[in-house]
């Protein structure tokens, strides 16, 4: 039976001569992914990428200090697209450390092979591995203190994931497309196992360019959802805080910057590790219990009823008063001793 045929999905909004107050006060403000053209043109690694992709090596290479970086390698049989085995049991590629220039210069030697392997380099701090790369190729409208990642591999695709954390990524060589979902279709995309990923963060199971819909039926609704675009040399995407999003490197050469970042400080904790944290101590309640603490939860964190302690002075709220770095790290013990009970 055929696979049933999918809509293109909407068109993500473009920008364009973005400065740090349009970007600040109506991109971040509005929550939306957002596509910058021509943000970076001024980089000379985009410049370098625009002549050839071996000019492009010539001068990461003039810049590389001498580090590795986490490098996924799949066999040819995967057409680049990386995810789980048939079984779940593995994944249809390997990942470890590697020269960064070694890599790079097995890219390179693969841009004439008709059925490659695929290489993909990812999350490299630029800070340290390139010092002067991160001067002279910067993002003006961008906290100077968010630290940039280079990423670069030949034809591969990143399944749909999330990131705990606002993100901008700037195409330096070469053409990705990018489809985003909301947060709130997690529930239609049928997300792996939290504790087993591909590289981090979960995944949905469902492949866009051949989606299973007998499997995943509600998947329709996702994409009724998703929008997308496709960015060449030069562009730029924001993509909102947990906005999933699928990444297609569509060239035999891929280069790409991102900025990730947070504005809540860190001593908060992470609301993922909460995550983990309820499904030992809640899912497995029997369901009348569960909605029990759903209420509560609802209560006490999402304030679904206003301020829970507004009846108290701020001296008589205790933990549940303004968090500060020391009522965290309150929290913390008491979560630590609990944790440390069997």
């Amino acid at each position: 039976m055929p696979a049933e045929a999918l809509p293109a999905p909407a068109p993500i909004r473009e920008w364009r001569d973005v400065t740090p107050q349009i970007f600040r006060e109506q991109i971040f403000t509005a929550n939306e992914p957002a596509v910058i053209r021509g943000a970076v043109g001024d980089w000379p690694a985009v410049r370098a990428g625009r002549e050839s992709p071996t000019a492009l090596a010539d001068y990461l290479r003039a810049h590389d200090v001498g580090a590795s970086a986490d490098t996924m390698v799949g066999p040819p049989s995967i057409d680049g697209k990386f995810f789980y085995n048939d079984e779940l049991t593995g994944l249809n590629f390997t990942r470890g450390p590697a020269p960064l220039m070694a890599s790079l210069e097995r890219i390179i030697g693969l841009i004439d092979d008709p059925a490659p392997p695929a290489v993909y380099v990812g999350a490299v701090p630029t800070p340290l591995a390139m010092p002067n790369f991160t001067r002279e190729n910067s993002l003006g409208w961008l906290d100077p203190a968010i630290a940039p990642r280079l990423w670069f591999g030949n034809r591969v695709t990143v399944q749909t994931h999330f990131d705990i954390s606002y993100n901008v990524a700037c195409v330096v060589a070469g053409r990705r497309r990018f489809t985003l979902f909301p947060p709130e279709q997690l529930v239609n995309l049928y997300v792996g196992p939290i504790e087993f990923t591909l590289a981090g963060q979960p995944i949905s199971m469902v492949k866009l360019h051949a989606p299973d819909l007998e499997r995943y039926p509600r998947f329709r609704d996702a994409w009724k959802q998703a929008v997308s675009a496709e960015l060449g040399p030069s562009d730029a995407i924001y993509v909102p805080y947990m906005w999933w999003h699928h990444v297609e490197s569509l060239d035999r050469f891929n280069a790409l910057v991102n900025y990730w970042w947070d504005d809540q400080p860190s001593w908060q904790g992470s609301p993922y590790e909460a995550l983990l944290h309820g499904l030992m101590a809640i899912r497995a309640l029997p369901p009348e219990r569960r909605e029990v603490w759903r209420a509560v939860f609802d209560h006490h964190v999402f304030k679904s009823a206003g301020d829970p302690v507004a009846h108290l002075t701020p001296r008589q709220q205790g933990i549940q008063g303004t968090m500060t770095p020391q009522i965290a790290d309150l929290i913390r013990a008491h979560v630590m001793k609990a944790l440390m009970r069997r």
